[in-house]
């Protein structure tokens, strides 16, 4: 079984997009919105989450907990996410609900 990641990770709070095939869906807790990271940007994630990684699959979601211990270990108040769109987004849950909640951090960081 392949233990291959449709993302990395890079320093304390920042989440690459790397595989166009599937979508990253970001949980920073129950709370909090859940984000779906695709080729062309950010979204917020309406749907039911898959119940496992094979039904995900299916769904060309890959399901990013950020509190579990691959990750980051624990929630994070502040986001970086770069998708493949050549953007990074700088996600800061300090502020749901608020025009500055998403935004574009960095245009083109290639």
């Amino acid at each position: 079984m392949s233990n291959e990641r449709a993302f990395i990770k890079s320093g304390r709070n920042t989440i690459i997009h790397k595989e166009k095939k599937f979508d990253l869906v970001i949980v920073n807790g129950e709370s909090n919105p859940k984000i779906r990271v695709t080729a062309t940007g950010l979204t917020p994630f309406k749907e039911v989450l898959p119940k496992n990684r094979r039904e995900a699959k299916e769904r060309y979601l890959e399901i990013v907990y950020v509190a579990s211990p691959d990750v980051f270990g624990e929630e994070r108040p502040l986001l970086f996410l770069q998708a493949l769109d050549g953007r990074e987004y700088k996600v800061d849950y300090s502020k749901i609900g608020t025009k500055l909640f998403v935004r574009i951090h960095q245009d083109s960081y290639l």
